[in-house]
């Protein structure tokens, strides 16, 4: 299809990349990965894809922030098909070397940009144009136990969730523990465990 891009996140093992697109008077025509290009990004082959899934959302709506229990542990790659979404990353993983830290990227219908999300890092988006649409691959599945909440309005990590219109939220999200009480429960994922996890998709498992 073409040569993707990549660039390197704030966030320890968090990528964004950038398709080639190819625009006629038909519409567009982009690949949304590459395994090549991931690979050489990476350090790994793509994680074995348990579970794809897409969520559509009107303007200001906020979803997440979200991490997986490790163990298991979920490794993430999304792009935004239709709209506009800020997408927003957070090291939760204790004895990273950037915990606590965030980044975000603009994923929209012109670029087509994807962020990969390694295991045990915690994972929100808000809507910036109603009917966005975000597509997951994700390499586990959606079990209710094993997804836990931080709070995207926690003051001490200072988000950029939009003032400039309401943010829609569920009661889950509103009432989440922000990122040291997670810590102080002992809830977070630890960094070790989450490279051990990731480990295992050289193996293609």
């Amino acid at each position: 299809m073409g040569s993707m891009k990549s660039q390197k996140l704030q966030v320890e093992g968090a990528f964004v990349f950038t398709p080639q697109v190819f625009r006629d008077d038909r519409g567009v025509l982009l690949a949304t990965m590459e395994e090549d290009a991931f690979t050489e990004t990476v350090g790994h082959p793509p994680f074995p894809v348990r579970l794809t899934a897409c969520s559509r959302s009107r303007r200001g709506a906020v979803r997440g922030m979200h991490y997986t229990a490790t163990p298991p542990g979920i490794a993430k790659y999304v792009h935004c098909s239709h709209g506009a979404v800020l997408d927003i990353i957070v090291d939760t993983r204790v004895g990273s070397p950037t915990f606590g830290e965030w980044d975000s990227v603009l994923l929209d219908e012109n670029t087509y940009d994807a962020v990969y999300l390694p295991v045990g890092v915690a994972h929100a988006y808000q809507a910036l144009v109603d009917d966005s649409v975000v597509h997951y691959l994700a390499s586990g599945t959606y079990h209710p136990d094993h997804e836990k909440p931080i709070s995207a309005l926690d003051p001490a990590l200072g988000l950029p969730i939009s003032s400039e219109f309401e943010a829609i939220m569920s009661e889950h999200a509103r009432t989440a523990p922000t990122l040291a009480e997670a810590k102080a429960a002992g809830l977070l994922p630890d960094y070790a465990e989450c490279l051990e996890i990731e480990a295992k998709f050289r193996n293609g498992r």
